[in-house]
C-alpha cells in the first residue's frame, strides 16, 4: 500500500510495531545520564559548597558529546571479544556502554565531593564517555531496525522516553537527595539503567548480512586506492575501512549535493538552539516568578515536546518526510515571532501559555522529523559512523551563534533578538523546500511516461 493511500488509523498503528514501543525505553536508557552529569551534578557540587567557579569546570564534560564521531567508527566497525558474537553488533556495543554508565554512577554515589572533587570530574566524564557511546549505539540500531516510513515514529518514542528520563534524573534525584542523600540519588540512578540493559537483552539484531556485503566491496575498492595492492598494516587498513569509507561513500553517493546536505543540517536548528539560551533569562527579565517558569514552560511545555514529537511521527508515516520538514522549519521560525510579541506584551501567563505550548509542539515536530530525515540519508553499512557526523554538525553551530545572544539581548532588547532568531531560521525553509521540488522532479523523470504513438 503506498503512503497516499495509508489512512490516519493506519499511520497511527505504526507506533504499535513491537521496535517502535521498545523505543521508548532505549530512549530512557540514553537520557538518563545526561543531567546526572550537567544541572543534578552542579546542584550536587554547590549543595556540598563547591565554588562557582570550580562548577563552571565541570561544562566541559558536556563536549563529548559533541565530538562522539571521533571514537564512532570504532563503534561501528569493532567487534568486541565474545559479546558480538552472542548479541550482535548494535546490542554489544549498547550492553557495554549501558553496564559502564551504571559502574560510573555507582562510583559517583561513593565519592565526597569536598574531599575527591578530581575524582568526581573523572567520574562524570566516563558517565559522559559511555553515554556517548550509547547514543552511537541506539542510533545505528534505530536506523538499521525498520525502515525509512517508520523513523518518524521511532524518533518520536525515542524522545518520549529520553525526556521523561529527564524528568526522574532532574526532578526525580532532587527529590530522593532531598528525603535521603545524593549518595543515595545517585544509586537510585544506577538501578533505573537496568532498564536500558533489560531491553537491550530483550530485542533482536538487525539483519546486517547484505549491508556488510555491499560494505565489504566498496572497502576493498577504496583499500587498493588509498594504499595500493600488496600487504597493508591492519592499522592502515582499520582506518581506511572504518574511518575513510563512511566518508567516502557519503559523498560518492551525493556528490556535490552532499555539501548543500551537511549545509542544511548546520542550519536546521539554527533558529531553535539559537534562542533557546536565552528562553529562561527572558521569562524571569519579563516578570514570571520561578513558580510559573516551572509550571508552564517545563511541567506544560514537556507534555506540549511529547505531542509534538508523537505528530511528527504520525506526519512521516502519513506524508513521507520532506513536507513535514517544511512543516517543522516553518513552525520553528514562527514561534520566535511568538516569543518577539510576547516580549511586547509583558508578564501575561496566558500568552506565556500560548507561546510555549506553541514552541514545544513546534520543535517536537521539527526534532522527530529531522531526526527520521538524517537517518534516511545514513548508509546502513556505515549507520554509526554517519549518523553521528550529522548529529555533531546539527548541534554546532546554533551552539557557537548562541554564544552572542546574550551581546544582542543587552543592545537592541528581547524583541530584536527574537526577530532576528527567526529570520535565522528562514535558510532552513528555503532549503527544505528545495529538496521537497527536488524529490518531485526525480519522481516525475522516473514515473513511466506514456507512448505518444498509443491511440
Amino acid at each position: 500500500m503506498s503512503r497516499q493511500q495509508l489512512t490516519w488509523g493506519q499511520a497511527l498503528g505504526a507506533y504499535l510495531k513491537p521496535r517502535v514501543i521498545t523505543m521508548f525505553f532505549l530512549g530512557f536508557s540514553a537520557g538518563l545520564p545526561l543531567l546526572l552529569v550537567f544541572s543534578t551534578l552542579t546542584a550536587w557540587l554547590r549543595d556540598y559548597g563547591v565554588s562557582r567557579t570550580a562548577i563552571g569546570f565541570f561544562a566541559w564534560v558536556g563536549i563529548t558529546f559533541s565530538i562522539k564521531v571521533l571514537w564512532a567508527p570504532i563503534i561501528d566497525y569493532l567487534r568486541l571479544p565474545l559479546l558480538t558474537k552472542s548479541l550482535g553488533k548494535r546490542r554489544s556495543w549498547m550492553l557495554v556502554s549501558q553496564v559502564g554508565v551504571a559502574i560510573g554512577l555507582v562510583g559517583m554515589a561513593s565519592v565526597d565531593p569536598q574531599l575527591s572533587l578530581l575524582q568526581v570530574a573523572l567520574l562524570a566524564l566516563w558517565v559522559a564517555f559511555c553515554s556517548a557511546s550509547q547514543d552511537v549505539a541506539i542510533d545505528a540500531y534505530r536506523i538499521e531496525a525498520m525502515d525509512e516510513d517508520y523513523q518518524g515514529a521511532m524518533a518520536a518514542n525515542y524522545v518520549f522516553g529520553y525526556r521523561v528520563a529527564m524528568l526522574i534524573a532532574g526532578a526525580g534525584a532532587l527529590f530522593i537527595a532531598d528525603l535521603f542523600s545524593w549518595s543515595g540519588a545517585y544509586l537510585a540512578m544506577a538501578v533505573l539503567m537496568g532498564v536500558g540493559v533489560i531491553t537491550t537483552l530483550l530485542i533482536t539484531e538487525p539483519d546486517h548480512s547484505k549491508v556488510s556485503k555491499e560494505a565489504d566491496v566498496l572497502q576493498s575498492e577504496w583499500e587498493q586506492r588509498l594504499l595500493g595492492k600488496g600487504e597493508h598494516s591492519r592499522l592502515k587498513q582499520w582506518f581506511v575501512r572504518a574511518v575513510a569509507c563512511p566518508f567516502i561513500e557519503f559523498f560518492q553517493r551525493n556528490g556535490r549535493f552532499a555539501f548543500v546536505l551537511l549545509l542544511f543540517i548546520g542550519i536546521f536548528r539554527l533558529s531553535d538552539i539559537a534562542m533557546g539560551i536565552m528562553a529562561n533569562p527572558f521569562y524571569l527579565d519579563l516578570g514570571f516568578s520561578k513558580t510559573e517558569i516551572a509550571e508552564i514552560s517545563k511541567l506544560f511545555g514537556f507534555f506540549c515536546t511529547i505531542l509534538g514529537s508523537f505528530l511528527g511521527g504520525v506526519l512521516v508515516v502519513r506524508y513521507g518526510i520532506l513536507r513535514p520538514l517544511i512543516l517543522g522549519a516553518v513552525m520553528v521560525a514562527c514561534t520566535n515571532l511568538l516569543f518577539a510579541q510576547l516580549a511586547l506584551i509583558g508578564p501575561d501567563k496566558a500568552w506565556l501559555a500560548l507561546v510555549i505550548s506553541a514552541d514545544n509542539i513546534s520543535g517536537g515536530i521539527a526534532n522527530a522529523v529531522l531526526v527520521a530525515y538524517l537517518s534516511s540519508l545514513a548508509n546502513k553499512a556505515y549507520t554509526a559512523t554517519q549518523y553521528a557526523l550529522f548529529s555533531s554538525l546539527m548541534t554546532l553551530p546554533g551552539k557557537f551563534i548562541s554564544g552572542f545572544s546574550g551581546m544582542v539581548v543587552d543592545a537592541q532588547g528581547y524583541a530584536h533578538f527574537f526577530i532576528y532568531a527567526a529570520l535565522m531560521g528562514v535558510p532552513a525553509i528555503i532549503l527544505s523546500i528545495y529538496f521537497w521540488r527536488r524529490e518531485q522532479r526525480e519522481w516525475h523523470l522516473e514515473e513511466p511516461q506514456p507512448d505518444s504513438r498509443a491511440t
